[in-house]
């Protein structure tokens, strides 16, 4: 079978506690395993992960997830995340029309993106996975998954599954060298049997392999130098 996105992981001193607050926004149920705790995709809603590891940073992060409106408004999703133990950034208000910054109980920025936006329309509660990063990584990232451009604008890139849902998302800005490169990642899985090839297959398309993790997951760097893991 071809690499698939598990889904994307962040990485804190308490994933048990973002995993919780995630659940709760997103309706799932907590996978655990020896790589952390999943919330497992469905086939339009890309999976998020929790696994220990730094603490937030003075930087924002380099990735940050978007609600988007599916099953509630935008002022009911943000009484939920505040129920959850989420709180809003900032000065707490939010312009009319516009996206209301917020961040997870361990400090992680989400945005609950506005009622009209139509750029999310029909992607589901997880709109939008956004990343910094440069064009060159949103066709990496393309080819890698075989999930179309949906957006290629002013070196802004988005792809998404062929089957809808979650976009993954590219600012056009090069990735700050002082972010940690690997406490936000995507992770792939791959057929054992097919995994050699694959790893061909990648670094052929700009990814450099950088070596395992003690539970055998396969670390490798896109065309930025940020992680990824691959899990057979």
């Amino acid at each position: 079978m071809p690499l698939e996105l598990e889904s994307v992981m962040f990485r804190s001193t308490e994933p048990a506690r973002a995993a919780a607050f995630w659940a709760t926004m997103l309706d799932r149920a907590p996978q655990e395993d020896a790589d952390g705790i999943l919330l497992p995709a469905t086939p339009t809603q890309v999976g998020v992960r929790f696994s220990r590891g730094g603490a937030h940073s003075p930087l924002k992060n380099r990735v940050h997830l978007h609600l988007s409106r599916a099953d509630r408004t935008q002022r009911e999703t943000i009484a939920a995340a505040e129920k959850a133990g989420g709180r809003r950034l900032g000065s707490g208000n939010i312009p009319v029309g516009g996206y209301a910054v917020m961040s997870d109980p361990t400090g992680d920025e989400f945005c609950v993106i506005e009622d009209q936006n139509t750029y999310l329309d029909g992607c589901g509660p997880l709109g939008e996975a956004t990343c910094e990063g440069t064009r060159t990584s949103g066709l990496f990232w393309s080819e890698a998954l075989g999930w179309p451009l949906v957006w290629d604008q002013d070196e802004e890139t988005a792809i998404q599954s062929p089957a809808g849902g979650t976009k993954l998302a590219w600012s056009g800005d090069e990735v700050d060298p002082a972010r940690d490169p690997s406490r936000q990642a995507f992770v792939l899985t791959s057929d054992p049997s097919e995994l050699a090839e694959e790893l061909e297959r990648l670094t052929s398309l700009g990814a450099t392999l950088i070596g395992t993790t003690p539970t055998g997951a396969t670390i490798l760097r896109d065309p930025d130098g940020v992680d990824f893991l691959i899990r057979s």
